[in-house]
């Protein structure tokens, strides 16, 4: 009896996760599109990926798996480079200097 109630309230609590988390993204989503500038877009894009990341940690838990935490940390490390390539951008224009000497 308490086994089935901790299962109903584990998915109950992960459904209202998964939609917390969706709607989150869509309104991110159009914050990247409509973005006034563009470090807005930057930092909607940087967190999609934080919210992506917090998607497979709750489908890991759904499905009660930890062969999905090497996604998640694959995911953080691009979502790092990604950010410090669009900041590198953003800042002098060019994401790899080439000196011309």
């Amino acid at each position: 009896m308490i086994h089935s109630f901790g299962q109903q309230l584990l998915d109950i609590v992960l459904l209202i996760s998964f939609i917390g988390v969706a709607i989150s993204i869509f309104i991110l989503v159009i914050r990247t599109f409509l973005g006034p500038t563009n470090p807005d877009r930057a930092v909607a894009l940087d967190t999609i990926g934080i919210n992506m990341m917090a998607l497979v940690g709750l489908a890991a838990i759904h499905l009660v798996t930890s062969k999905l935490n090497d996604v998640v940390l694959l995911i953080g490390i691009l979502l790092f480079i990604g950010t410090i390539a669009i900041a590198k951008f953003l800042e002098k224009g060019v994401i790899i200097d080439r000196d011309n000497h």
